[in-house]
């Protein structure tokens, strides 16, 4: 299918077929939005297989493929067969406006920048990506697929909101986050689009309507690391998988970002903002929600009767953890935190930092803090100040704890009392066996 043969007559007509909603055979340009007869057409609808005239159906690119080798291919078709000819190539197409040596370009910068994660498979174990569990990660900056809208897109819902950057700066670096993104996307999200193409054949439409909540945003959270992860990943996104959002719903979105908003809009074509809303009242984004979702999908926590994000987010948890305790501490010359165990529960704990302080690490309880459950751990991260540098991480229980109980993690810095040791993220799983 790749590159065997010109464009056939099947592939030609699905492109070109004329439907009622775009009221048009005669052959001009539908990036004007407009039929012959005035009648305006849907933007989302633009460039689309059955919306296109002969003079958008470039023969050239398909027969283009038909001479490249196999990795500008696999570039091209990047989740695989089953998106279908028309569509794919259609994707990119758009993304260039139709432009034909621009989309060849695209497709060849596109090679380029997927070159070494190719190398190493899109990186297929998220744990070696990240460097720590993704259940870890997604406490600090939580995101997730949850179903699928009407028109059979994912629904992704990401919450910058509350994205925690000294957490993540303790568990990861932003290569391990590009890393993990490349795995979403040639992995997880791939495997999803098959899957549901799979279940539902009439599956054409391999976007994902994608809601960003805002909710809790402060200017102070928008640091250079953060952009610069939004930035990087977007840019992969945009070249490597064009015309892969259906559509993206903004909510919650606090006064300083509505405002920026309002001049960056300008900034975009029509068709672009066109699929961008913006909807700070709940009551109007709930609702704008459930005409795109079925409410028996959308998640409770978003105006739906589905289950509810946190709850879909607990299952990125390892095998056999019944709960999770992520907890960022700061500390000064000592710092702690508190975690419940309950009764059939077994807690392993892990520590991430960057700091390059000496400090013990102890388990006592709560309740009786003369006694020592897990003895003094010494603790360094002896890696480097830079970057690309791993944190280092340490499991502190040789054995599990075990519930019923409420234990506190105490950090204590070598330093002295005037001393400042930095961040430290402890990580608790509570599983069901010991």
């Amino acid at each position: 299918m790749h590159g065997k043969g010109g464009m056939n007559g099947s592939i030609t007509k699905s492109l070109t077929a004329s439907t009622a909603s775009n009221g048009s055979k005669t052959g001009k340009s539908l990036r004007k939005l407009k039929s012959a007869k005035g009648k305006t057409v849907d933007p989302l609808d633009w460039g689309m297989p059955g919306h296109l005239t002969e003079e958008e159906v470039e023969m050239k690119f398909k027969e283009e493929l038909s001479k490249r080798d196999e990795e500008f291919k696999s570039t091209v078709f990047s989740f695989g067969d089953l998106e279908g000819e028309a569509y794919c190539l259609t994707r990119w197409l758009r993304a260039r406006k139709f432009k034909y040596d621009d989309v060849i370009a695209m497709v060849e910068e596109a090679v380029q920048v997927r070159a070494d994660a190719r190398k190493h498979d899109f990186y297929p174990d998220p744990v070696q990506a990240l460097g720590c569990e993704p259940s870890v990660f997604m406490a600090q900056y939580p995101q997730l697929y949850h179903g699928h809208a009407k028109n059979g897109c994912p629904v992704f819902i990401s919450k910058p909101g509350v994205l925690n950057t000294d957490g993540m700066e303790c568990i990861t670096t932003l290569d391990g986050i590009l890393k993990f993104h490349w795995y979403i996307m040639m992995h997880d999200y791939k495997m999803r689009l098959q899957k549901h193409k799979e279940e539902h054949p009439d599956f054409v439409n391999f976007q994902t309507v994608t809601v960003i909540d805002l909710e809790h945003l402060s200017t102070s959270q928008l640091s250079q690391r953060a952009l610069s992860i939004v930035k990087t990943q977007t840019a992969i996104d945009s070249v490597c998988y064009p015309e892969t959002m259906n559509r993206t719903l903004v909510i919650n979105a606090p006064r300083f970002f509505t405002m920026t908003w309002a001049i960056v809009k300008g900034w975009l074509d029509p068709r672009t903002a066109s699929k961008v809303e913006l909807i700070s009242s709940r009551k109007s984004w709930e609702a704008r929600l459930r005409e795109l979702v079925d409410e028996e999908l959308l998640p409770s926590d978003y105006g739906g009767k589905g289950t509810a994000t946190t709850e879909t987010l607990k299952k990125e948890a390892p095998e056999g953890v019944i709960k999770q305790h992520h907890e960022l501490v700061y500390v000064r010359s000592s710092g702690h935190v508190s975690v419940d165990i309950p009764a059939g529960g077994h807690m392993e704990i892990k520590v991430f930092s960057r700091s390059p302080a000496e400090v013990t690490i102890s388990v006592v309880d709560e309740s009786d803090k003369t006694k020592e459950i897990v003895p003094p751990v010494p603790f360094q991260h002896t890696g480097g100040a830079e970057e690309t540098v791993q944190p280092t991480s340490l499991v502190i229980t040789k054995e599990r704890i075990s519930g019923p109980c409420t234990v506190r993690v105490k950090i204590d810095s070598k330093g002295g009392r005037f001393s400042t040791a930095g961040n430290y993220m402890v990580a608790c799983n509570i599983y069901s066996e010991k």
